[in-house]
């Protein structure tokens, strides 16, 4: 992409803040049994989503409770440019820093913060774990750790979530809005986001 456009969006990233207390309550279970909620899973608009914001959009499920839900989009890519540009926006310098880094957009709800959600070999104080295959952190500290080589395997830098209040999903759900499916890190972070919505449609069993 051209380098303004991607310069751009390095500016507004500079905005990124550690998660929000909205962001963080979001992913922090407050009891009872999780084995009706799609934490790990994987949310797909169904055709008939009426919400354009989230037309044909896959939703990795970072947390669902009885309290509300939180996930990142998973297949929209706002631009790409060089990591070492990237990570100087934030005041990281790493002049090793080698490659490019995609800025996907992760949902509606506070589009000035990022999420870095990864495969489950990095950890810091401030990851959340979902499973042991996927993780989230919404720190610089993995930011530095990607541009020296110590980060995760596989990543993906994502601006903004999806956030939904207390009962706002099973509605949503009950509607038809959204289907479910199991996720896998194949799917998460491979770079073929023009086709990712069929292919996880695929993956609820429905006919398409």
């Amino acid at each position: 992409m051209p380098r303004r456009r991607f310069l751009t969006i390095v500016l507004a990233v500079l905005l990124w803040l550690p998660l929000g207390a909205a962001a963080k309550e979001a992913t922090e279970p407050k009891g009872g049994s999780a084995r009706n909620f799609l934490t790990g899973q994987l949310l797909i608009a169904g055709p008939q989503m009426g919400d354009p914001r989230f037309a044909e959009s896959v939703i990795y499920m970072i947390a669902h409770d009885a309290n509300g839900a939180f996930g990142l989009i998973v297949n929209r890519v706002l631009g790409e440019g060089p990591l070492a540009a990237f990570l100087k926006g934030f005041g990281i310098d790493v002049p090793s820093a080698q490659g490019q880094m995609r800025v996907h957009y992760g949902g509606p709800v506070e589009p000035g913060r990022g999420f870095v959600l990864h495969t489950g070999d990095y950890k810091s104080e401030h990851t959340k774990v979902v499973n042991s295959r996927i993780s989230m952190t919404g720190e610089r500290d993995v930011l530095k750790a990607i541009g020296e080589g110590a980060g995760p395997r596989r990543s993906i830098f994502a601006l903004g979530y999806a956030g939904w209040g207390p009962g706002q999903l099973e509605g949503e759900l009950a509607r038809g809005d959204w289907l479910t499916a199991p996720a896998d890190e194949g799917m998460l972070f491979d770079d073929q986001n023009g086709d990712k919505w069929e292919r996880a449609r695929k993956k609820t069993g429905l006919p398409l």
